[in-house]
């Protein structure tokens, strides 16, 4: 009796077996996959993107053999796909366990053409099994543009807006070289690609969104898009000269601008003017013993918004310099540093330092930070470091300094901040304490372009209008 039992449960263990490692051949078959459409965003031609991937499962208790993945476009697609470790444009006699499933990635690149405008390439991957077939479909994106690798700028060089440029590799504007960079140019640098400036930048950017220089890292895809540290940043090397940015926006950088060693001329060696540095890992505007002058310009969610170190000749005027924790950067350092020293190891190096503040906001939130304002000055080098017309957030004001009119500890009232849906607008709601709180300047406008209102002007980039 108990021989006749055990052959009994090893004969059903037998068949549940052979059950689970048959396949199944109805064309009833239960298939499914994790996405019926594979979206690339913008790929700039040549470049290749990023890989995306689905997955195909086997919704059965038995195995299910696919008789062919293949794409459908073949050798002449844009699309590149690998099928369960297999790289090819088709793949015959695949088999899934039961309740198991597959991987397919899918990469895409797309080969230059005459055509400026983005444009979009679509393929679709063909499953088959059981006499049926299933689709997903691909989609992406793509767009000519200007590519450097490695580049050398010399001469005097002018790009137009008539298609992107991509950087990789870095870029380096010679010594006794001159770039100009004309409305509306979209630069997109890679994580490689520092863009270093020897001689003279000249971007000419205007007010509306569609004609202001954009720099920004070359991911364009979710969620690296708006990942701080995406490229290097602007590098204004020693020997840098008259340059002058205006109505540009540097995004997403590791560090937005670096400035460093003083001018070689009475000029300021870098002059921002209704610039939008936004988002960068460290600084977004570091300078070293340097000269910046900066008008109009919103510096926002950046590690350290404006570092400036070592001394160095600085001039900011109607600059509103903010910053909130978000999902991307804590924020755990003042939005304003100024010292007139640098450490390296254990030796101190001092230098003069000067900077003025008009009509500028400093503030921050969701951080750490009580200060939002820091100086710190060091042996017998000369400081002169003045805030007139300002707003602050200090819970004690910075040292060595010389204020008049200081707003300290009110909150601006900016237009909308949402960092849970990404929402910064930093233009001023009315009951504003910064409203009509300025001194007179020569700006006749604000970061927008529009006018300042005649009378006393608004703290920070934007004008209430």
């Amino acid at each position: 009796m108990k021989y006749l039992l055990v052959v009994i449960l090893l004969t059903a263990v037998f068949i549940t077996s052979c059950k689970k490692d048959s396949f199944i051949t109805s064309s009833t078959a239960r298939l499914s996959t994790s996405a019926d459409t594979l979206h690339f965003d913008t790929v700039f031609t040549t470049t290749g993107s990023i890989t995306e991937f689905f997955r195909i499962y086997n919704d059965n208790n038995r195995r299910l053999r696919l008789s062919k993945v293949s794409l459908a476009g073949g050798s002449q697609s844009f699309f590149k796909m690998n099928v369960d470790g297999t790289a090819a444009t088709e793949v015959t006699d695949l088999d899934i366990d039961a309740n198991d499933s597959i991987y397919v990635f899918v990469t895409v690149k797309i080969n230059p053409n005459t055509a400026n405008l983005p444009f979009v390439v679509q393929d679709s991957i063909r499953i088959e099994y059981n006499g049926n077939i299933r689709w997903v479909q691909l989609q992406a994106w793509g767009q000519n543009a200007n590519f450097f690798r490695s580049a050398l700028i010399t001469g005097n060089v002018t790009w137009t807006n008539n298609r992107p440029y991509v950087i990789t590799g870095g870029l380096l504007v010679d010594q006794n070289a001159t770039l100009t960079i004309q409305k509306g140019c979209r630069i997109y640098l890679h994580a490689d690609a520092p863009f270093i400036v020897d001689g003279t930048l000249k971007v000419t950017g205007e007010k509306y969104d569609s004609t202001r220089v954009v720099f920004k890292g070359d991911r364009l895809d979710d969620p690296y898009r708006d990942f701080p540290g995406a490229w290097p940043g602007i590098y204004f090397r020693e020997t840098s000269k008259d340059n002058v940015l205006q109505f540009a926006n540097l995004l997403n950088a590791y560090q937005g601008v670096i400035a460093e060693k003083p001018s070689v001329n009475g000029n300021p060696k870098v002059t921002l003017s209704q610039c939008i540095i936004d988002n960068c890992y460290d600084a977004g505007i570091l300078g070293i013993q340097s000269s910046v002058k900066g008008e109009n310009c919103l510096v926002s969610n950046c590690g350290k918004n404006i570092l400036l170190g070592y001394g160095g000749q600085y001039d900011f005027t109607h600059c509103t310099v903010a910053s909130y924790s978000n999902s991307y950067i804590l924020h755990k350092d003042p939005v304003l540093a100024v010292t007139d020293y640098v450490k390296d190891g254990n030796t101190l190096y001092t230098a003069n330092c000067t900077a003025n503040f008009k009509n500028c906001i400093f503030w921050g939130e969701n951080g750490t930070v009580d200060n939002e304002v820091v100086t710190d000055k060091e042996g017998n080098t000369t400081f002169n470091v003045n805030f007139q017309n300002c707003l602050w957030k200090a819970k004690t004001n910075p040292a060595n300094i010389s204020a008049a009119n200081i707003i300290a500890n009110q909150s601006p009232l900016f237009d909308s901040i949402n960092t849970q849906f990404k929402i910064y607008n930093f233009r001023l709601q009315d009951g504003s304490p910064a409203v009509n709180k300025g001194v007179a300047t020569s700006l006749t406008i604000d970061l927008d372009g529009k006018p300042r209102n005649v009378g006393v002007p608004d703290l920070g980039c934007y004008e209430k209008q």
